[in-house]
Parts: C-alpha cells; structure tokens; sequence
C-alpha cells in the first residue's frame, strides 16, 4: 500500500485520468474530492462490498428460483400483479 501525506487543497495523481484532492479537513474526517471519467465506477468501500455480495448471491440463485421466475415470466408476472391489466 502507497501511504501518502497530503495537506487541504493539494492532491494526487493515478494513472492519466484520476485526480483525488483533499478539499476539506474537519476534526478527523477528511473530504475528498475525486475527478475521473464517466465511466470509472468509485464507490465508499462499504457500498462496493455490498454490491459484491448481492453480485453473488444473484450468481449463485438455484435452478430451483430460476425455474420459478422463468415460469412467473411466461405466465406474464407474479401472482397478484394486475398492473396494466385494465382492474
């Protein structure tokens, strides 16, 4: 891991196209401002491992779920959903 010291308004550099500065210190939180392109995706560490683990969970459905929802699918959506059907 690259440790770096960095005061308010100064920043670093990653690769060409990221550019992280600290835009505010206010007791021991820092504010971080980050440019990057559209399409990098940044999130804050708890979020990213949240979406981690329901990006698995949905990868390893059973046959048996998948079955069901290929099944509701056909039928035209689940019980008790009478949306755009005119009730």
């Amino acid at each position: 891991m690259l440790v770096l010291t960095r005061k308010l308004g100064e920043s670093i550099a990653i690769d060409d196209h990221i550019k992280i500065m600290v835009v505010q210190i206010k007791g021991k939180q820092v504010r971080l401002g980050i440019q990057a392109p559209k399409e990098t995706k940044i999130h804050r560490q708890e979020v990213y491992e949240a979406i981690q683990t329901s990006n698995k969970e949905a990868a390893t459905a059973s046959p048996k779920s998948v079955s069901q929802v290929a099944e509701m699918l056909k039928r035209g959506g689940s019980a008790g959903n009478n949306e755009g059907k005119g009730s």
